[in-house]
């Protein structure tokens, strides 16, 4: 059974040409979820999918760079030719469906709930959808922000989300079979990891990946600053081959 990762961008703070701002998907043989939906990235996703097909979102944080995509998303699933099963869970931080009601203007119910059913993330967050185990810890990112630990069978993905070097970091990233960090910082900083704090943090881990790597830095310079190869948008990459 075949867990597997699908870069659908990597800028920071803004996207480039050909190059979307955070996002990805993690696919098994039966359950795909959009994680972080920076801008740029429901194009991308749709080389894979349809968003009335994802089984869940996860946003990690609510800057800019990781969420504005589900704006077109919720344009997308009500009024073009898809059909969503029911609302789609999206999980997110505190004070998310309050931002998504502001941006769509309303001046009555939220009309984000007729595309997503909201769940506010919190450390140590627990989920199970299909046959993907999601959970959630605090991470430091200067407001509510979370990093990612999924499970399929024996197999783990870890995803930093934005943050600097916490414990919670560390715990994320334990024993991971894939670790995909942010190293968006040049410089040690608490709300931002640098190549070094990524290879520190998946000294336990099988394989690390950097992405979000900011503009003070080439994409050599922190490949080999970290140790490890950067992902690039488009590219899919193996969690593991997962035992039921």
């Amino acid at each position: 059974m075949t867990f597997t990762l699908t870069v659908l961008g990597t800028a920071t703070p803004y996207p480039r040409p050909d190059q979307a701002c955070s996002g990805y998907l993690l696919r098994t043989d039966t359950t795909t979820v959009w994680v972080d939906a920076g801008p740029g990235t429901l194009a991308n996703l749709q080389r894979h999918t349809t968003p009335d097909r994802l089984d869940a979102v996860w946003i990690s944080h609510t800057h800019a760079d990781h969420t504005t995509d589900l704006l077109p998303a919720y344009y997308a699933l009500l009024f073009a030719d898809l059909q969503p099963r029911r609302p789609i869970p999206l999980y997110g931080p505190p004070g998310l469906a309050r931002r998504l009601e502001t941006f769509l203007a309303s001046t009555g119910p939220n009309p984000a709930d007729a595309a997503f059913d909201v769940h506010e993330l919190h450390d140590g967050h627990h989920t199970g959808i299909g046959d993907l185990t999601l959970t959630s810890r605090a991470v430091h990112h200067g407001l509510p922000a979370f990093g990612l630990r999924a499970t399929h069978h024996d197999t783990t993905f870890a995803y930093s989300g934005d943050t600097g070097p916490c414990p919670a970091l560390d715990d994320l990233a334990d024993g991971a079979d894939l670790f995909l960090c942010e190293a968006e910082s040049d410089h040690p900083t608490p709300h931002h990891c640098t190549p070094e704090d990524a290879a520190a943090a998946a000294r336990t881990t099988r394989r690390l990946l950097l992405t979000h790597i900011g503009h003070t830095l080439t994409r050599q310079q922190a490949a080999e600053r970290a140790g490890a190869p950067l992902v690039r948008d488009h590219d899919t990459h193996h969690v593991g081959e997962a035992t039921p």
